[in-house]
């Protein structure tokens, strides 16, 4: 175990406000700040030198991520996690991992405890006061969408009429409608989604299916390039919800690069990945698909938000697909996760096998 003992590190690193520790290459704890020994309610001397897993418990899959973490030298956001020492009841947490530039193997883990407004925005998906909430925002949507059919009805009359010089503008009336239109259907998708009907489904059935789609309509200036594991057996999830989920995930690809590029599905099985659902018992997730492009990468300032509703780094973008694959991977017991740097964005989901009994 190597210990890092810089003067300055050390100033820097106490007078950090936020819990952070570092790993050294065999995933034991060089250093711990004052912030993390008194988020864990432990001491920095009971932490160092122990493996990062005995004593910082999250209920998420790392083990791999910290392995690409340090392979691709590429930072990691997890976000709405419980993370906690085993000793007291966990925090909901957002975490960032990321490499030290001179300290090979090394990665800095900091934690930012979600704030009860955070957690408010979370709950939206799964806690039952909020559903009327969202059904308030359902109603709004569809009678909204009733008066702008009007408007861009009137707009389509007037043009009829008017000099084509001012036609400009009753176009551009059209134009924006519509576009608003596009943004309620989405907000009434988004909450108007139904539980899946799951059933044993072959991942590159799906996938495929989301391929050609993509082919001839969105993506069709991309390559799309297959990487598959042949032997993989079936998930256990609602097919047409996972055709959504792809198709989200390679349509960003595909608007992230309107020049062209690469787009690459590689699927694999890695046994080691365990989420936790929401009664306390861990599934195993170890289908994996990962959804790999080779565009210019997430935003920096978006990278640890961009599964949240309305966070979008596109211009006009609505910022609901990427909500939408969280929330359907969430409610198929399963995981997604991001890596991204300028040249490669990872969308990594990773899913159940079908159990031997499944329709």
């Amino acid at each position: 175990m190597t210990k890092l003992n810089e003067p300055f590190f050390d100033t820097l690193w106490s007078s950090l406000p936020l819990p952070g520790l570092v790993i050294d290459p065999d995933n034991r704890i060089a250093e711990v700040n004052t912030a993390m020994e008194t988020f864990l309610n432990l001491s920095a001397r009971s932490m160092q030198g122990a493996p990062v897993w005995d004593k910082l418990h999250v209920n998420a899959p790392l083990d791999e991520a910290v392995t690409r973490i340090r392979r691709d030298h590429a930072p990691l956001f997890v976000n709405y996690v419980d993370v906690g020492s085993g000793e007291r009841p966990p925090t909901q947490c957002n975490i960032q991992f990321s490499t030290l530039i001179d300290r090979p193997g090394f990665i800095l883990v900091l934690l930012k405890p979600r704030e009860i407004a955070d957690k408010m925005g979370q709950a939206l998906q799964t806690k039952s006061a909020a559903k009327s909430a969202i059904g308030m925002a359902e109603m709004l949507a569809h009678e909204i969408k009733n008066p702008l059919a009007g408007i861009t009805g009137a707009a389509q009359l007037l043009s009829m009429s008017i000099k084509p010089q001012d036609q400009e503008l009753t176009d551009l009336i059209v134009a924006e409608t519509r576009r608003i239109v596009q943004l309620l259907e989405q907000v009434e998708q988004f909450g108007n989604l139904r539980p899946p009907e799951r059933q044993a489904v072959n991942l590159h059935d799906v996938l495929d299916r989301v391929r050609k789609s993509a082919a001839v309509g969105f993506g069709a200036h991309m390559k799309i390039k297959e990487d598959y594991d042949p032997s993989l057996p079936p998930t256990f999830a609602d097919p047409d919800q996972l055709v959504q989920v792809f198709l989200n995930l390679i349509k960003n690809a595909s608007e992230a690069q309107p020049l062209g590029g690469t787009i690459t599905v590689h699927t694999f099985y890695e046994q080691s990945l365990r989420v936790r659902r929401p009664d306390g018992n861990r599934v195993s997730v170890p289908l994996t698909v990962e959804i790999i492009d080779d565009g210019p990468g997430l935003p920096e300032h978006l990278s640890g938000d961009v599964f949240e509703p309305f966070v979008s780094g596109r211009e006009n973008g609505t910022g609901l697909g990427l909500a939408l694959v969280s929330k359907i991977i969430s409610e198929h017991d399963g995981w997604v996760s991001v890596t991204s740097v300028p040249g490669r964005t990872v969308f990594r989901i990773s899913l159940p096998v079908a159990p031997k009994d499944a329709p």
